[in-house]
This record gives C-alpha cells, sequence and structure tokens, in this order.
C-alpha cells in the first residue's frame, strides 16, 4: 500500500469524531491560512489534504470556489455534505488529480507531514497553482510552543519502540523546517508567521473520541491497546484539567509558510 492508502484507511475509521471534536479546534490556523493567501469571492482554492472540509467551509464563506482532495474517503463525505457546493474528491496530495495552473490559492492545513514525499507534494501544489498564486501550508509549530506535546510524550513513552529521532508529530516543525523544503521545492518564502490553536475538551471521553479518530494515534492503540492507553492518557491529561472537570491545553502554537 502506498502512503495515501495507508493513510486513508487509518483516518476513515471514525471521520465524523474527527471532523467535530478534534478538527475544529484548527479554526485559528485555518482563519490565518485563508487570510494570508487572500481568499475571498472568486478565488479558486485548492484544500489539499481537507479532512472533514472545515477550511473548505470558512473558505466558501467568502465566496471562493472550494475545491478539496484526502486520502480518507470518509473525510470526503463529511466535507462534501459541509459544502455541497464544493468538488471533494478522494486522491493522493503527491500526485494531484488537476491540471497545471488551475487553482489561485493552495492551502495545506496539517497534511504535508503524512505525505511520503514532502518536496513531491510542495512541487505538485505548485504546478496546480498559477503563476502569481499563493500556496500556504500550516503545521504545529515548535514543540517547546506546543502544550499538547505533553500527549505526544505520553504516547511515545508507552510504545514498544518509539520512533526514530527526529520521527513523529514534530517532523517537520524545527525552526527553518518546513521552509528548507519550500526552497527545495522550488517555492520562494514569501512570508512565515505563526498563531495558537488552544484545544478544549469537555470531558475525557471526548478527548479520547477525538484523538482515536486520528490516524497516527489509532495505530498507536492498535499496537498498545485500548485500556492501556486509555490509563496512559487519563494521567497525562490531568495537568490540563480546569476546575469545572473540562480540559483546556494552551499554548498550542502553529506554524504556516506562504510561498508566491
Amino acid at each position: 500500500m502506498g502512503t495515501a492508502d495507508v493513510q486513508g484507511e487509518l483516518w476513515g475509521k471514525a471521520p465524523e469524531d474527527w471532523a467535530s471534536i478534534q478538527e475544529p479546534m484548527h479554526r485559528p490556523l485555518w482563519e490565518a491560512m485563508i487570510d494570508i493567501a487572500q481568499v475571498s469571492s472568486g478565488t479558486q482554492m485548492l484544500d489539499a489534504g481537507c479532512g472533514g472540509g472545515g477550511a473548505s467551509v470558512l473558505a466558501a464563506g467568502r465566496k471562493a470556489e472550494v475545491v478539496g482532495i484526502d486520502a480518507a474517503a470518509g473525510m470526503i463525505k463529511v466535507a462534501q455534505e459541509r459544502v455541497p457546493e464544493g468538488d471533494f474528491r478522494v486522491g493522493d496530495i503527491e500526485n494531484l488529480p488537476y491540471d497545471d495552473h488551475e487553482f489561485d490559492v493552495v492551502i495545506a492545513a496539517n497534511s504535508l507531514q503524512y505525505a511520503g514525499d514532502r518536496v513531491k507534494t510542495l512541487q505538485e501544489f505548485k504546478r496546480v497553482c498559477r503563476p502569481g498564486g499563493r500556496i500556504v501550508v500550516g503545521l504545529f509549530g515548535s514543540p517547546e510552543k506546543v502544550s499538547f506535546g505533553t500527549i505526544f510524550a505520553a504516547v511515545r513513552d508507552v510504545l514498544p519502540e518509539p520512533p526514530p529521532d527526529g520521527a513523529g508529530p514534530f517532523e517537520l516543525s524545527a525552526d527553518g523546517k518546513l521552509g528548507s523544503l519550500f526552497l527545495a521545492a522550488g517555492l520562494p518564502i514569501i512570508q512565515e508567521e505563526e498563531v495558537d490553536c488552544p484545544f478544549h475538551y469537555p470531558d475525557f471521553t471526548t478527548f479520547w473520541r477525538g484523538q482515536y479518530a486520528a490516524g497516527p494515534f489509532r495505530r498507536v492503540v492498535e499496537t498498545v491497546g485500548e485500556g492501556k492507553m486509555q490509563v496512559v492518557l487519563q494521567k497525562a491529561m490531568e495537568v490540563f484539567r480546569v476546575d469545572n472537570g473540562a480540559y483546556h491545553i494552551q499554548p498550542n502554537i502553529f506554524r504556516y509558510v506562504m510561498s508566491a
């Protein structure tokens, strides 16, 4: 199976939970990305790795013409229901099924890191984007700026074989790393910014459902076991518990880079 096939299977297990619980917490990132890309009425925008279509909903609200692609069929179904006028399809962001220079804007929020060949993927974004168009990619910022890193660390520590050094959710988050991929793909960096996305959960059950819908997390649970993983994460989440029993995780800094 190729990278897209593997990711599509993992992320397609519980798309409604991802789209309703975890994905909306990235709204500040989506808003910042479509702002910097100047998405407005008539903009033809590709949402690459669109997930449940949260960013596409915002772009459609600005009267943009939205196209989305994702490896998970379940996510595409949710996105199409949310943006009926959009064009959403299952596919691989490393091999985009679109013509050259088809879009004014290409955005990729939290998707580039799941591509097998990141430079090739960025080159695909460049190919389908019109000259003078804008390409914006966003993902987690530096680990020391991401409070959710506490959860990632708890997951890593319970694995029988932790990921090799440099791998994991912060693989592309080191200062200059994302920018170096842009340059390797022949994309000049016009702007690089950061934005905070607080994560809030009313209870542990909601937190668990949101995480279990994520592809990488589901793979870990399949390895470790659901019961053991719940015990580990309940302990890790205690530091984020607030007075009403909910959990509030902040700051969670995301970085986004634009080329034009």
